[in-house]
């Protein structure tokens, strides 16, 4: 089964939970993405299925790749993915994937292309605190400091934090809950924030891993105080319910006993 899809972030807004609170959400354009392709292991010596998503017109493809699109009958696409498969038998060229797949409360990862943020310096691109703010610094107030020593070793080692190209990367944001599916508009809202910028795509599949339960939070002293508290009251009203039914029974017994001696005088 197919856990797997590509999308097209379409921007960040709001809804309300059931619960009444406000969550934000990321609306992406999930599908439906047609297959145009079937790899096997005879032919391709592994299983898989190549899909599409977003149409193109079919004035700006090449020739041999309007062939490769021909095959599945269903038009020529901006984006080529393969999605990994166990099997391939029970699919058919032009089958589409849907959104539909997902449901909410589900944990999804995303993976898609940061933002770039050009050439950016330390404190920027790596979070570094700075030089100090007075006490005799000139012109060195966002340098990253020294990046080795001159006679021992004399280079600078592999990975040293330094400015740089920062974003227009691949990432991928784990454990991003499914708030809302609308299968009739190919929708999906997932929420918080996830990678890359307005109209960027995304690809959204099964969460690898489950997210850790959070741990209870132990109650306050306040707390546990007015618990025991209203227990105490708790126990008092019962004993004083007691003591109330057996005082009712001792007095229904004494008005008993006169009538019962009534009754063998007359006799």
């Amino acid at each position: 089964m197919v856990r797997e899809i590509i999308g097209k972030k379409l921007g960040m807004t709001r809804v309300f939970s059931q619960e009444g609170n406000i969550v934000a959400v990321t609306v992406v354009e999930a599908g439906p993405c047609p297959i145009v392709q079937k790899k096997t292991k005879e032919n391709d010596g592994y299983t898989a299925l190549q899909v599409g998503f977003l149409k193109k017109k079919p004035t700006r493809v090449n020739r041999p790749l309007m062939g490769h699109f021909k095959k599945c009958g269903m038009g020529a696409f901006y984006v080529l993915k393969e999605l990994r498969v166990e099997e391939v038998d029970s699919f058919e060229l032009g089958q589409e994937i849907a959104v539909d797949m997902f449901q909410p409360g589900d944990l999804v990862d995303v993976t898609g292309t940061s933002k770039g943020k050009g050439f950016s310096g330390v404190m920027k691109r790596h979070g570094f605190r700075g030089a100090p703010g007075s006490h005799g610094t000139h012109e060195y107030f966002r340098h990253g400091g020294s990046i080795g020593s001159a006679a021992d070793p004399s280079r600078t080692f592999k990975g040293k934090k330094m400015p740089g190209h920062f974003g227009n990367r691949k990432v991928t944001v784990q454990n991003i809950e499914v708030v809302e599916v609308r299968p009739e508009q190919n929708l999906i809202f997932l929420k918080g924030a996830i990678p890359g910028w307005r109209n960027g795509i995304v690809v959204i599949k099964q969460a690898t891993k489950g997210i850790v339960p959070p741990r209870p939070i132990p109650p306050r002293e306040e707390e546990v105080k007015l618990k025991a508290k209203v227990e105490v009251k708790e126990e008092v009203k019962a004993e004083a319910e007691a003591k109330e039914e057996l005082k009712a029974e001792v007095k229904e017994e004494a008005e008993e006993e006169p009538k019962e001696e009534g009754k063998k005088e007359e006799s």
